[in-house]
């Protein structure tokens, strides 16, 4: 005779009163529709950093380095699936990490603990896009009035209105046609910067190129780990369970699929980009690799109009991954604030839905304004947030949840991933807040300037 599904811990979720699980967490999805959400959550402008990366680690440690974290990563979300799945065969359907992590791990404070990261990654991410979309558009009023007199600050307060608006969509299955236009982007400007960088090579303007090291041992060190950080944040998403969730039940197998769908597209554009932009600059490369392209002094290194095109094409994505990391706040928020009964589209939580997403926004933007930081944020976002939930957190479930044998190898596999990724996140917090603190002193509140 099977045995009864085990009682569920967390009743409160499953209530018809919980609005964050019926408006924003819908579950509807197909398995595509969750492989564009990963695309969007992985795959971003962020890419553009990775030649940032490769020069605090060279070649060699560069590539050893992506590759692991990249396996790492794929390992660590399909161990996460497994034990969603098996959780909603148990008959405990999980649709927030938060809950997965306290019912598997059996302790209250562990539900706390994932809301705090869960809030610093969704918040650095936001900072970061907002912060990132308005260098974009400065970037193209600079190149058509290069004596305009606008500044950063003034086209991130741009970029947060429009984020206001589009917050307002309800739920995040919502988002699967941007986040499959979002798909198409990252293809299309990964490879508009590989084409530009080839240019810039070969080109008779072609950057002295450069890839020694620091001298010093120490800093050598500080700038490894803050590289590896930085890999960590483009690989992680810290979302899982939320976009698995999206899918409608059963989910099984389903995720799987959108794992192999956003790590095909991953695979092509994360090497294209880190090998092309760290061959033509080497240690020279800028966080944001299309501002080495178009550098102060001097004239472009690629054709206008490619460098046009891949700025509007991320800033585009920039958007819809500003959209993604922001649907967690707001599933919290609506949590507290709606009526499920009224409807998602009543006076009653129209209202509330507005003002509260945008403030939200509002301050994500207020922050990219006066901290513009990207590089530095993009390292702490990776240390602090997203290697606990990414890198240490699936092994921990999926050994409670199944319990291997310690003689068996995926026990000591899982072992060694959250030993040694400890270790990684506590020397690459470490590092990523001593640079941040280093480049606190080359920055005023509100600069016009991303500091690198």
């Amino acid at each position: 005779m099977a045995e009864p599904p085990e009682r569920d811990p967390f009743p409160e979720f499953r209530l018809d009163s919980d609005a964050g699980a019926t408006f924003v967490l819908e579950s509807k999805g197909k398995w595509w529709h969750a492989g564009f959400h990963l695309t969007t959550a992985i795959v971003g402008p962020t890419i553009l950093t990775l030649p940032y990366a490769f020069r605090g680690l060279g070649w060699g440690l560069g590539f050893l380095c992506l590759t692991v974290l990249g396996c790492v990563t794929f390992y660590s979300y399909y161990l996460m699936s497994k034990v969603l799945e098996h959780c909603e065969k148990a008959g405990r359907r999980h649709i927030r990490f938060r809950e997965l992590a306290a019912d598997v791990l059996g302790s209250g404070w562990m539900f706390y603990f994932v809301i705090f990261i869960q809030t610093a990654i969704n918040t650095g991410v936001g900072i970061g896009a907002i912060l990132l979309a308005g260098e974009c558009l400065k970037i193209m009023y600079e190149n058509l009035s290069p004596n305009g007199s606008l500044k950063l600050y003034e086209f991130i307060a741009m970029v947060t209105v429009v984020m206001i608006v589009l917050s307002q969509l309800p739920s995040f299955h919502s988002l699967r046609h941007i986040n499959f236009a979002s798909l198409i982007l990252c293809l299309g400007y990964t490879f508009l910067m590989v084409g530009a960088c080839i240019n810039a090579g070969l080109s008779k303007n072609a950057p002295p190129r450069d890839y020694s090291l620091d001298h010093s041992g120490s800093s050598r060190v500080f700038s490894a780990f803050t590289s590896i950080s930085i890999i960590a944040a483009i690989f992680g998403n810290g979302i899982l369970p939320e976009i698995q969730a999206t899918l409608a039940p059963p989910a099984t197998g389903k995720m799987v699929k959108g794992l192999l769908m956003c790590y095909t597209v991953a695979f092509l554009t994360f090497y294209s980009a880190a090998v092309s932009g760290y061959w033509v600059f080497g240690n020279k490369s800028n966080s944001n690799i299309l501002k080495s392209l178009m550098p102060d002094e001097g004239p472009s290194l690629a054709p206008t109009i490619v460098l046009g095109l891949a700025v509007v094409f991320v800033l585009l994505q920039l958007l819809a991954i500003g959209l993604v990391y922001s649907q967690v706040a707001y599933e919290i928020m609506e949590k507290q604030s709606a009526d499920v009964k009224q409807g998602m589209f009543s006076k009653r939580n129209l209202i509330p839905r507005l003002i509260l997403r945008s403030l939200y926004v509002i301050f994500c933007g207020f922050m990219a304004a006066m901290l513009p930081f990207f590089g530095d944020i993009s390292g702490v976002v990776g240390a602090i947030g997203f290697i606990p939930l990414d890198f240490i957190l699936p092994m921990l479930l999926y050994n409670t949840t199944y319990k291997p044998s310690r003689s068996t190898l995926t026990y000591w596999i899982n072992l060694s991933i959250i030993i040694v990724f400890t270790g990684v996140g506590i020397m690459g917090s470490f590092s990523s807040i001593r640079k941040l603190v280093l480049d606190a002193n080359k920055f005023k509140l509100f600069s016009s300037d991303v500091v690198d």
